[in-house]
Formats: structure tokens, C-alpha cells, sequence
């Protein structure tokens, strides 16, 4: 089997606008299409928020992660920009939104969210700036953000947000990131810039590191930071400028159970 030829072939079979009907995605994307020019740096925080909510979310069964987001943007108005910036709690309190994310954990979410705004500018401008140094990666763009959240919350981190330090593959941040930075549509947004897709990393997890297994992609049992530069690595064999876009093939193979 020529395995990027397979791969290539898969891309273009699931990256398709039919699925964004299914996926988390199509919430951040709600957000793309507003024509107000004098919104538009506000529109922008609103996509940047919405991707990172709902990819924290983003686990579990998909028809529940999509209930899980109509309840989460419904607690958080029109606009999630306005309601990060506004400073107003709006009657939250703690109740469950996913699984183990609570109405708590939204309000860590707020504020911290709002302290990267008065900083940076923001979510893209963050993670640039963290690339910049010489030998700078999304793992340093990963720590800086969950860094600048935790000042937002008295120095406090939240499980929601992983910890690369502490070897976590951060799929959920990645997968944001996937959202944000890749411009070949219709899936991705491709709202970001400064951050090139070739700097991204694959979003791994439980059925994505499976599928890469057996097709020869990973060697790593765990689905931990080593492995997700391990698969990065041979994915850019494949696409150097575009590695992460595989992402959508491992997931079409092993949902299609064609490994």
C-alpha cells in the first residue's frame, strides 16, 4: 500500500463541508461569517473563544459533545467575547455543562480568557509571540497560555487546560489549534496568520493513536507528548507545510474501520 497515497485519499474524502454538520467545529464556525466590519476584531475574540471551549469539551460521544456546546453557548449569550469581557457572572453558578466541566470551571475559563486579552491582544498574538524564539514550538505556546490563564485565577491552573511539562499531549488544545491555523477548508477556519500549520501538532488521542499503530505511523504505546512529536514527525514526511491535515484521514480509517 502506498501509505501516502492512502492517506491523501482519505483527507480529501472526509474533509468536506457535510462534515461540519457532525463535528464540534461547526460551533467556532457559527461565529466566521459576521459582516459588521466595525466588529470584526470582536468577532475574532468570538471565534478564538468558541474554538477553545469547545475543543476543552471536545471528548466523549460526539452527539453528546454537540448537546454539551448548545448548552454551553446558550449560558454565554450572542457573543462569548462580550461575555468574557463583560466581568458580569450572569447567573452562573455550578452546574454541569460536560461531563466533568461545570459552570466553575467556565468561570476559570472567563477570566483567565480576559487576562490573555489585556496581555496580548490576543489568543493568536500569545501563541506567535511564543514562537518567535529561536527552536519556539506550540509546546511553548501551550505553556504560555495555560501560564497567562492561571495568572488570570490567582496563579490557579484547571485540569481542563494539560500541562505539556507534565508530558501531556494536549490533544484538546491542539485540536483549537487545528481549528484556528489551517486555511485549506471547509473545515478548518484558517483565521490565524502568524502561526504557520506547519509549526502544528497532531490533536492524539485514544482512536487516532490507534489507527496511526496500525498503519505503522507510531511506535509509542502511550498517547502522551512523545508520541504526539513521534506522529507529528512522520506526518510531515508526508505534507512538511501541512502535517496535522492527516488528521482527518486517521480519523475517516478508523471510523471507517478500513485498519
Amino acid at each position: 500500500m502506498d501509505l501516502k497515497k492512502e492517506l491523501d485519499a482519505w483527507y480529501t474524502k472526509i474533509n468536506r463541508p457535510e462534515f461540519v454538520l457532525t463535528d464540534p467545529v461547526q460551533f467556532p464556525r457559527r461565529y466566521m461569517d459576521a459582516e459588521d466590519k466595525r466588529r470584526q476584531e470582536h468577532c475574532r475574540r468570538d471565534v478564538e473563544i468558541a474554538a477553545f471551549l469547545t475543543a476543552v469539551i471536545a471528548w466523549g460521544r460526539r452527539d453528546n459533545i454537540l448537546r454539551s456546546a448548545e448548552r454551553l453557548f446558550a449560558r454565554m449569550g450572542p457573543s462569548p467575547a462580550a461575555f468574557v469581557m463583560s466581568g458580569n457572572r450572569r447567573e452562573l453558578k455550578d452546574r454541569c455543562i460536560h461531563r466533568t466541566f461545570f459552570e466553575a470551571d467556565l468561570q476559570y475559563f472567563r477570566r483567565g480568557f480576559r487576562t490573555c486579552y489585556k496581555k496580548y491582544g490576543s489568543l493568536e498574538s500569545l501563541f506567535s509571540l511564543a514562537l518567535e524564539p529561536p527552536g519556539g514550538t506550540i509546546w511553548d505556546g501551550i505553556a504560555l497560555f495555560r501560564e497567562t490563564m492561571a495568572e488570570g485565577n490567582g496563579g490557579r491552573c484547571n485540569k481542563h487546560i494539560a500541562n505539556p511539562a507534565a508530558h501531556s499531549a494536549c490533544k484538546r488544545i491542539n485540536l483549537a489549534l487545528r481549528w484556528l491555523v489551517r486555511k485549506e477548508g471547509p473545515v478548518d477556519l484558517g483565521l490565524w496568520k502568524s502561526v504557520p500549520p506547519a509549526a502544528l501538532l497532531i490533536p492524539l488521542d485514544l482512536h487516532v493513536g490507534r489507527t496511526a499503530r496500525r498503519l505503522g505511523l507510531l511506535e509509542r504505546k502511550a498517547n502522551d507528548r512523545k508520541a504526539v512529536e513521534e506522529l507529528t514527525a512522520k506526518l510531515r514526511d508526508f505534507c512538511p507545510e501541512d502535517p496535522v491535515k492527516y488528521d482527518f484521514a486517521l480519523f475517516g480509517m478508523g471510523t471507517a474501520g478500513a485498519v
